[in-house]
């Protein structure tokens, strides 16, 4: 398996946990007594992935400079 293969794959891994703590956000936040602690760490945590996919992203395609 090539680098940009294993990269492709990961990135994948990322966007798919961002995908779910969208889902674990929204499912805690419709609660009656939703536990806004609990919340809190996982939009910390989306922000973390959403800047590892950033990177990832930007290693896969890279800036071209005209």
């Amino acid at each position: 398996m090539s680098d940009q293969e294993k990269l492709r794959e990961y990135l994948a891994t990322l966007k798919a946990e961002h995908r779910d703590l969208d889902d674990a956000i929204l499912a805690l936040s419709q609660m009656s007594v939703p536990d806004m602690l609990q919340i809190q760490r996982l939009k910390k945590r989306k922000l973390q992935l959403k800047d590892e996919i950033l990177r990832a992203e930007s290693k896969l395609l890279p800036d071209i400079i005209a």
